[in-house]
């Protein structure tokens, strides 16, 4: 629990120290050694602070995997700003609605990536609190230092001038004029700021979205997570030598705390993948000389289908760790025999619980690797819970119950969820069912009575039908997952049609791809004459579901 007192401003202050001309963060456009990071996020900080974002105030991050993204997010935790990382499958409407709920003043937001202009869509959206969109490149340029080369400094009148007449109220102010904005703060301003962050401030919110369907931002804080990840990183190995590939997603508590946060840590050098492909994965690793790769099970299956599988040097590679999914024992063996890692790791966590709550460890079996997610880490109790709350014995099932350090703070804004989700003795109810061995490791056996994983991804039907509701052709809809090969799970939507109209599945689907993340978006339709309802009007899924189970697979 050494990082239990410490702040984000602290760990890359020290990582710097301690690792000054080493790597931190390499890319096709060149690498930052951990020295330039520093001076890099430093110059950012200050354009932060001529922007006048306050402590506790929120800001937001909207782009894939690249060294821009860790720049901005360390940039605002620096000067004591909240990071709201958002979903880079999100469409505008969505990204909209997770600025407004957290009172964002700041955005960053990728000005291209898959053709898509994020700032601008985040522009169009109708946000009271949001003053600037800071637009970053949308093709990571090569990395310099840009702290040894500034431009002249301009007077405090130009630079109020600067600053009054940049983009306002949802206009898009460019990333390098955004930079210059800094140039006039002082370096002891900057180091106030930082040094006034204490590890009990919130440092994130990420956003989760409950059964209701209305997205919820969990609160964590500088010492949650530094205390959360320092054990992680212990239990993994991480350490100053790994050259980690994330291909998580940042957006996500395994790309960004179990990713740059954790190596910047332990002083370990990363290689964003802002999308992935299994080729281009295998090519990294072996030029790159990968040695961590975390990543849900869908990730390795590809990499062992791939026909260059066989023609790549994986000899790099030392540590793997998955989850989000059922993991099959032979897909353990095979990273193992066939990938080369010489650990394998599965983990159990949630938002709610900064990310992790369970882990495997080493010398583990392949079967306890597959069919566990490890122990409680150290100063975390899990309980396996009855209906009334009371600790079931080991080997029995119940609601899977977490106290510890890594317990969020509560939801932004939202009492009542807060106090449904944490009891009073600070317990979190997970939802997930579960069961304790006798050694004390966890097995999950069900999860939320709704929810479903597509590729990796929670999808909560609650949300997905609120989208789908929209459509003026859809009268109701009920959505549930249905098994996949490929992906795990895939929404299956059951319709019924509004009054006089006559909607065909194929447009509906593409519409529904139109209007939210992919992996949310239904795969199949079964149009039906009226929803199976009880006495009390609530659907009855269940029986969905056993008409689902009778369909054949690729209906």
């Amino acid at each position: 629990m050494g990082d239990l007192h410490r702040t984000i401003p602290q760990v890359l202050q020290a990582a710097a120290e301690q690792h000054g001309p080493r790597p931190a963060i390499v890319e096709d456009g060149g690498r930052l050694t951990f020295a330039e990071l520093k001076a890099r996020v430093d110059l950012l900080a200050k354009a932060v602070l001529a922007v006048d974002l306050q402590p506790g105030e929120r800001f937001a991050v909207w782009a894939p995997n690249t060294a821009d993204w860790v720049c901005a997010a360390l940039a605002g935790q620096l000067v004591g700003g909240v990071l709201v990382p958002i979903n880079t499958r999100f469409k505008g409407l969505e990204a909209g609605d997770i600025v407004r709920r957290s009172g964002a003043k700041l955005a960053f937001a990728t000005s291209g990536f898959l053709g898509v202009d994020y700032a601008a869509l985040l522009a169009q959206q109708n946000c009271p609190e949001l003053e600037r969109i800071v637009a970053l490149p949308s093709v990571e340029p090569p990395i310099h230092d840009v702290a040894a080369k500034p431009s002249p400094a301009p007077t405090a009148k130009a630079l109020a001038l600067a600053v009054d007449d940049a983009p306002k109220g949802g206009a898009v102010l460019a990333w390098e004029a955004f930079m210059r904005l800094g140039e006039g703060i002082a370096d002891a301003e900057l180091q106030r700021r930082s040094a006034a962050v204490r590890p009990a401030d919130l440092s994130d919110i990420l956003y989760t979205s409950g059964t209701t369907g209305a997205p919820k931002g969990a609160m964590t804080t500088h010492e949650q997570n530094l205390a959360t990840f320092a054990e992680w990183s212990a239990a993994v190995g991480l350490n100053a030598r790994d050259r980690y590939l994330i291909v998580n997603p940042f957006f996500h508590t395994f790309g960004y705390k179990a990713g740059w946060l954790a190596a910047l840590l332990r002083g370990a050098t990363i290689f964003p993948q802002a999308v992935f492909a299994a080729e281009t994965v295998l090519r990294q690793i072996e030029r790159q000389r990968i040695s961590l790769l975390p990543g849900p099970p869908t990730l390795f299956q590809s990499l062992l289908a791939h026909p260059l599988l066989g023609d790549t040097d994986l000899s790099s590679l030392r540590c793997a760790v998955t989850g989000a999914a059922s993991v099959p024992v032979q897909l353990v063996k095979d990273m193992k025999n066939r990938l080369g890692f010489a650990e394998v790791y599965t983990a159990y966590g949630l938002t709610e619980s900064s990310g992790v709550v369970s882990l495997c460890h080493s010398g583990d079996d392949f079967e306890t690797i597959a069919n566990t997610c490890g122990r409680a880490m150290r100063g975390v109790e899990i309980r396996i819970a009855a209906a009334d709350g009371q600790a079931r014995p080991a080997g029995e099932a119940g609601e899977v119950w977490v106290r510890g350090f890594n317990v969020m703070q509560g939801y932004l804004d939202d009492a009542t969820a807060t106090a449904a989700a944490i009891t009073p003795e600070g317990w979190l109810k997970t939802g997930d069912v579960g069961v304790l061995d006798r050694r004390g490791y966890l097995k999950i056996v069900d999860r939320l009575k709704d929810m479903y994983i597509c590729g990796g991804f929670n999808c909560y039907p609650a949300e997905i039908e609120n989208l789908l509701l929209a459509h003026p052709d859809i009268a109701e809809v009920a959505v549930l997952g249905a098994p996949d090969e490929r992906l795990g799970e895939v929404g299956h939507a059951f319709v019924v049609r509004a009054p006089g109209r006559t909607p065909q599945s194929e447009d509906l689907l593409a519409w529904a791809r139109a209007q939210m993340a992919n992996y949310k978006a239904p795969r199949r339709i079964t149009w039906v004459e009226a929803l199976p309802r009880n006495a009390s009007g609530k659907v009855q899924k269940f029986l969905l579901a056993d008409r689902l189970q009778a369909m054949p697979a690729a209906s």
